[in-house]
């Protein structure tokens, strides 16, 4: 990968856990840099796999001499967290909330309004 070629560390953590989830066993950082889309080292893997440990996002167990890893949340769980803090986070609840929902699509706004008021209710 040429310096050019660099992706955001941001995209590789997400590439990972994307390799994580469809898996969703235990698996060797080698598995995951065999499942990528793209080129990358074991060692740019490795490192990946282990900020995301550190993060607390995946739990690791001893294999031999090495790790192997597993998403500790699924990926809808993992967006919710995300989200949630986000949230959390705003100044103004409300205000964030009218913009992320004006932002949804007709079919996300459908689904939302399917979850919070439910049919039989």
């Amino acid at each position: 990968m040429q310096m050019s070629d660099r992706r955001p560390m941001g995209s590789v953590e997400a590439e990972v856990l994307k390799a994580l989830w469809a898996t969703g066993a235990l698996t060797t950082p080698a598995d995951v840099k065999d499942s990528l889309s793209y080129e990358l080292a074991y060692t740019t893997v490795n490192t990946v796999l282990v900020r995301l440990w550190k993060k607390g996002l995946v739990e690791r167990e001893r294999s031999g001499r090495g790790f192997v890893y597993r998403a500790k949340l699924g990926e809808d769980e993992l967006t919710a967290t995300r989200m949630y803090a986000e949230l959390r986070r705003a100044q103004d609840r409300p205000a964030a909330l009218t913009r992320f929902v004006g932002n949804l699509s007709k079919r996300d706004l459908a689904a939302l309004r399917k979850l919070i008021e439910p049919e039989d209710a």
